[in-house]
């Protein structure tokens, strides 16, 4: 439908977004524990500066989505498509948690 959405300032908790198709989203400031992301098609999103403790990324489209101010999240590189996405340093134990590395 051509449409877009953004989030500043929310509190989307225990929320789904299951198999939705959501590129371009920008969420900012807000807090997305638990959120579930499987299935969907986050490509392009920004998450800026959100907490993503115990989201679920499962088979999600994350290309080009960028991840660099966020923190909390936990997903397995393998199970979603990552071409091109925006990481900082400081989220790689969520990028190699699965791999039980001593990241220091």
């Amino acid at each position: 439908f051509g449409m877009s959405v953004s989030f500043e300032n929310c509190i989307l908790t225990h929320t789904s977004f299951f198999g939705t198709r959501i590129k371009k989203t920008i969420f900012k400031n807000s807090n997305l524990q638990n959120v579930d992301f499987s299935e969907c098609d986050l490509s392009s999103a920004i998450f800026d500066n959100c907490d993503l403790t115990d989201a679920v990324f499962k088979s999600s489209i994350l290309e080009k989505t960028d991840f660099r101010t966020s923190f909390g999240y936990y997903f397995d590189p393998e199970n979603n498509r990552i071409k091109r996405a925006k990481f900082s340093l400081s989220g790689l134990p969520g990028l190699l948690g699965k791999y039980d590395l001593d990241i220091v």
